[in-house]
């Protein structure tokens, strides 16, 4: 088979598309049939070695962790899926393996879908979806008629964070580029704020929660609009809580955790129709670094995937 692959830590240049054997499941692994695989933020911080104290790599490497595919085969203790069912996953960060036409993954991570929906609409539901699930509902803790504002409401994890805060009956704003701001409507914000044009500190206050997946400048500046036992979610990088904590604001950084019972729900608001997946780019297995080197630049609308 063909895999998206790195021999050692390094730049996007260095990934290779390797002929490698298929692998073998294990005992309790099912062995999927890659038709898609979504790229997140952490591909590329995995690539470069940024990530190696939390998840060390066993070289050759092969890159992705988000796949939606069709189980060839599973192991003998394997009772969740069969041959033929649809599935999605997410694969431990230190194994990845998804940007492969085959990948072997533990059954506790594997959750079948109905074959009502494409596969290619499923496959960036893992990370971003369940991201966006985990900082709203566990972190975040949303009730209905707060206040939230999600920076970012048109790229992976804020396009869906955006149509689940509207579901659970939150007054949605959120921040996008001029081209994304129709966009970002159509998924559900009450509110939308041009950030290239317009100074969001001026057009949101009094905010209950705060979902920001951009970091820096923009989390700092966030800090100003809260009310009193407002909550700042984080989920770019780790950062000072202590700050917000001295103002008033319960902040923590957000790192994603997979859970197939969080993914379950999340793929059966996708089948219901109630969760709608935004693609952005599509990309060739044989084009990895091409699209790992786009999603670098950063402002990706929605999901960016590769069509195995």
């Amino acid at each position: 088979m063909k895999a998206a692959r790195i021999h050692a830590y390094g730049a996007i240049d260095d990934i290779r598309i390797d002929h490698v054997p298929a692998p073998v499941p294990g005992l309790d692994d099912v062995l999927i049939r890659v038709e898609a695989a979504a790229l997140n933020p952490m591909d590329n911080k995995l690539l470069a070695g940024y990530l190696k104290d939390f998840f060390p790599l066993a070289f050759p490497y092969t890159l992705g962790t988000d796949l939606a595919g069709t189980v060839v085969a599973t192991g003998p203790l394997v009772a969740t899926v069969k041959p033929g069912d649809r599935v999605i996953a997410r694969t431990d960060p230190a194994s990845g393996g998804a940007f492969a036409e085959l990948a072997a993954v533990p059954a506790r991570l594997v959750v079948p879908v109905s074959a009502d929906l494409p596969l290619a609409s499923l496959a960036g539901l893992p990370t971003a979806a369940a991201s966006a699930w985990q900082a709203l509902f566990e972190a975040g803790a949303v009730q209905p008629g707060q206040s939230v504002l999600i920076h970012a409401g048109a790229g992976g994890v804020g396009s869906f964070a955006v149509q689940l805060a509207k579901r659970a009956g939150a007054h949605v704003t959120a921040t996008a580029s001029a081209a994304n701001l129709d966009l970002v409507r159509s998924l559900g914000a009450d509110k939308v704020i041009d950030y290239r044009n317009q100074d969001f500190t001026t057009f949101a206050t009094g905010l209950d929660l705060v979902i920001d997946t951009i970091g820096g400048e923009t989390l700092e500046r966030s800090l100003g609009i809260f009310r009193r036992g407002g909550k700042l979610i984080g989920l770019s990088a780790p950062f000072d809580t202590e700050g917000p904590k001295a103002r008033g604001i319960d902040a923590q950084f957000l790192f994603h955790q997979s859970d197939a019972g969080r993914l379950a729900a999340v793929a059966a608001l996708a089948t219901d129709g109630r969760l709608q997946s935004v693609i952005g780019q599509e990309f060739a297995l044989a084009d990895t670094a091409e699209a790992l080197r786009s999603l670098s630049k950063g402002g990706a609308r929605g999901k960016t995937l590769l069509m195995v």
